[in-house]
C-alpha cells in the first residue's frame, strides 16, 4: 500500500509542478476549475461508498456536495460569459492524476482505503490551493471569473483543515 500511495502522491506532485509553471487564459482557467472539482467529486463518491470510517464517508459526501456546487457556479459563469472551457496541459494533468488516484483507491479496502483517500485529499487540496493562489487568480483576466475563484478559495482551505483533522484521527 505504501508504494501505491507514494506513486499516487508522486503523480500529484508532477501535476502540481506542471500547474504552477503554466500561464493560462480564462478559457483554460475555466477548464482547470471544472476538472479540479470533478476529480474531487469522483474520489468523494468512491469514499462515500467504500469508506469504512464515518468521518471519511462524511468527508467524501461533503466533497461531492461542495465541489458539485462550485462546478455549477463555474459552468453557469462560463455560459454567461460565453466562455468555452479549453482543455490544457494543467487540466489534463489533474484529470490523469485523479484517474490514477481512483484506480489506486479501488484496489484498497477498509482502513487502508480510508488512510489512502484521506492522504491524497490532504495533498490534493494543498495542490489546488497553491494553484489557485499562484496560477488561477494571477492569470484570470475576467473580473467575474477572478471573483468566483477568490470567493471559493476559502472553502478549499476549510476542506484542507478538515481533512488534516481526519488524517490525525486516523493515525491514532
Amino acid at each position: 500500500m505504501k508504494i501505491r500511495s507514494l506513486i499516487a502522491i508522486g503523480s500529484l506532485l508532477v501535476a502540481a509542478a506542471a500547474i504552477s509553471a503554466q500561464f493560462v487564459n480564462d478559457a483554460q482557467i475555466a477548464h482547470i476549475v471544472v476538472t479540479a472539482n470533478q476529480v474531487d467529486i469522483d474520489a468523494g463518491k468512491l469514499a462515500e461508498s467504500r469508506g469504512t470510517n464515518a468521518d471519511v464517508k462524511a468527508f467524501g459526501k461533503m466533497m461531492v456536495t461542495d465541489h458539485t456546487g462550485v462546478n455549477k457556479q463555474a459552468t453557469d459563469l462560463a455560459a454567461k460569459l460565453k466562455l468555452t472551457p479549453q482543455d490544457n496541459a494543467t487540466s489534463q494533468s489533474l484529470k490523469s492524476g485523479g484517474e490514477k488516484n481512483v484506480t489506486n483507491l479501488k484496489t484498497l479496502s477498509g482502513a487502508a482505503f480510508d488512510k489512502a483517500y484521506i492522504a491524497h485529499e490532504v495533498e490534493y487540496h494543498q495542490t489546488v490551493i497553491d494553484t489557485i493562489n499562484k496560477t488561477l487568480i494571477p492569470n484570470a483576466q475576467n473580473a467575474e471569473l477572478k471573483a468566483l475563484i477568490v470567493k471559493v478559495a476559502p472553502a478549499f482551505v476549510a476542506h484542507l483543515e478538515k481533512v488534516k483533522q481526519i488524517q490525525a484521527a486516523l493515525a491514532r
